[in-house]
């Protein structure tokens, strides 16, 4: 089965999410009319800056929040009608951990999965498997106080399966951990996708994305404007390489005149100019040929994060 025959799992056409009253005061249009669908066993990504509207379409599909305008199915459910049972067959990895702290490792798995209505028999059996499955079977009987915070990300994600769901939603999976922490994490959702799970994943890092992600949408003050596989995302809107080159507070400005023409286009930094180039080590002979010394030069492979700051741009959003 490719992606092009497998079912869509989530279908979004114009979904919307107005909060206070729409067009009234203080109304605030934080999703605004997106379309974009899920197919099965796919890892998609959701990118945007703070406020773009990620948290906002999210919450939407975990149906926590309702639907402001548009539609929006999951598992051929609508969104607005089913949510209950929407619910009980996905899973949700909420940004910020919420395990109970008065609760032992094992205990956190088994009642929430009473939740679900699962009988403690099958509860014990998934139980065991999960806490395999996250690493932490030698943890099982102690508080969840005791745990790393990687621990705690991989018991949030082990709890949110305990009713095998087919989707998994995960809001900024990996926020805050160490990076052996997070190569687990990745390790750990690759083993899901293998499994057939369908991932959708909110993310700031930009290489977990390049690393997870079949297919990505990158959303900028609640819409949509870019979509596509990774690597596709990177060979439309950005070049093979960028060369990076550092100067000296007082010789950026003239350096970045030598530059002109080089390429097509250069951006300017307080502290570097970026070229955007095919070519990164012809394009460093020419600038030193125009006798731009730099402090540093280094070039590199074009990546999502420069796909993501050309869309977006490099202001600060709070």
């Amino acid at each position: 089965m490719t992606r092009e025959t497998a079912p869509v799992l989530i279908e979004a056409r114009g979904l919307t999410k107005v909060y206070g009253r729409p067009g009234g005061p203080g109304g605030l249009t934080a999703v605004a009319g997106i379309d974009f669908e899920v197919r099965h066993g796919e890892a998609f990504g959701v990118l945007g800056a703070n406020g773009a509207g990620k948290s906002s379409t999210m919450r939407m599909i975990a149906c926590v929040s309702p639907v402001s305008g548009g539609s929006l199915r999951i598992l051929g459910l609508d969104a607005t009608r089913d949510g209950p049972a929407i619910r009980a067959r996905i899973g949700v990895v909420p940004q910020d951990d919420t395990v109970d702290t008065d609760l032992t490792v094992r205990e956190n798995l088994l009642i929430y999965g009473r939740y679900f209505g699962l009988p403690w028999r099958t509860l014990r059996q998934r139980s065991d498997a999960l806490l395999e499955f996250a690493r932490l079977s030698e943890k099982a009987d102690e508080a969840v106080d005791a745990l790393s915070g990687g621990m705690r990300r991989r018991l949030t994600i082990a709890r949110a399966l305990i009713n095998q769901p087919e989707i998994l939603l995960l809001d900024e999976p990996t926020t805050g951990l160490d990076p052996q922490a997070r190569h687990l994490l990745w390790e750990r959702l690759f083993q899901l996708r293998q499994e057939g799970v369908t991932l959708l994943l909110t993310t700031h890092y930009m290489d977990e994305a390049e690393q997870l992600c079949d297919r990505l949408v990158v959303m900028d003050g609640g819409r949509i404007v870019a979509e596509g596989t990774p690597a596709g995302l990177i060979e439309r809107y950005t070049t093979r390489e960028v060369l990076e080159l550092r100067f000296g507070p007082q010789e950026r400005q003239v350096c970045t005149e030598k530059a002109r023409g080089l390429v097509d286009r250069v951006e300017e930094l307080p502290d570097r100019l970026m070229l955007y180039t095919d070519h990164g080590e012809e394009t460093l002979a020419a600038v030193h040929s125009r006798g731009i010394r730099p402090l540093t030069a280094l070039v590199r492979r074009a990546s999502l994060e420069d796909v993501f700051l050309t869309l977006t741009g490099r202001s600060l959003v709070d």
